[in-house]
């Protein structure tokens, strides 16, 4: 017998709203004012954790031979950032779906490796804090994705088993998250990750605009 469907877990940051693409190309830019460079490959563990140990000073002054700061850096790249970060809008199909779901009494979370001053700051921002019934951020858990502790919290906020959940990601990492809290995964990669390896999902969309809970590509 198909599975119930009772739950959609979003990731935040890349999937909702694409963070990830404005905070790589403000990286890209402060490596490139210090004569460095900064290349997707080099960014990709960092998406979807923020325990991956990576230090920019490091980095650069790698690549330049100079001596830097992980602050002084971080104080470059900070507006630069939020000047992109201004312009995203929410991403194809997120309002859609969250919609559907509402309609058909599915519950809704968000599982993100970002604090929770971050996720819930911009979903208020967004307007689309209350459609939630539950958030479960990094700074609540000992380790960020890919360790599954923090898809784990969101289920127990929701009340719903694995079993009967789709989680919503764009990283290899936040797959890796999924899978080993025993979730379903949907990958939707944004402009950055659709350059890393998303086969591990149980299925790639372009958009959450062609996810048909009519038609999941997988037994519900």
């Amino acid at each position: 017998m198909p599975r119930a469907l009772r739950a959609l877990v979003f990731d935040f940051d890349g999937l909702i709203l694409d963070t990830e693409t404005s905070e790589f190309q403000a990286w890209q830019e402060v490596f490139a004012a210090h004569g460095g460079t900064l290349t997707v490959a080099d960014w990709a563990h960092v998406i979807g954790s923020v325990d991956s140990g990576w230090d920019p000073a490091v980095e650069l002054g790698r690549q330049t031979g100079e001596v830097y700061t992980s602050d002084e850096l971080r104080a470059e790249w900070r507006p630069r950032r939020d000047v992109l970060f201004a312009q995203e809008v929410i991403r194809p199909g997120v309002l859609e779906l969250i919609k559907e779901a509402k309609l058909r009494g599915i519950g809704l979370g968000v599982a993100s490796s970002s604090p929770r001053w971050w996720v819930q700051g911009h979903l208020e921002r967004l307007g689309i804090f209350e459609s939630f019934d539950a958030v479960a951020t990094g700074d609540e858990v000992e380790r960020t994705k890919p360790d599954p502790a923090v898809y784990l919290l969101a289920l127990e906020r929701l009340r719903v088993p694995a079993a009967k959940a789709i989680a919503l990601e764009d990283s290899p990492n936040g797959v890796r998250a999924a899978h080993a809290a025993g979730i379903t995964c949907v990958a939707v990669p944004n402009d950055v990750t659709r350059h890393l390896d998303l086969s591990a999902a149980d299925a790639l969309l372009e958009s959450l605009s062609e996810l048909n809970l009519d038609e999941l590509p997988f037994a519900f």
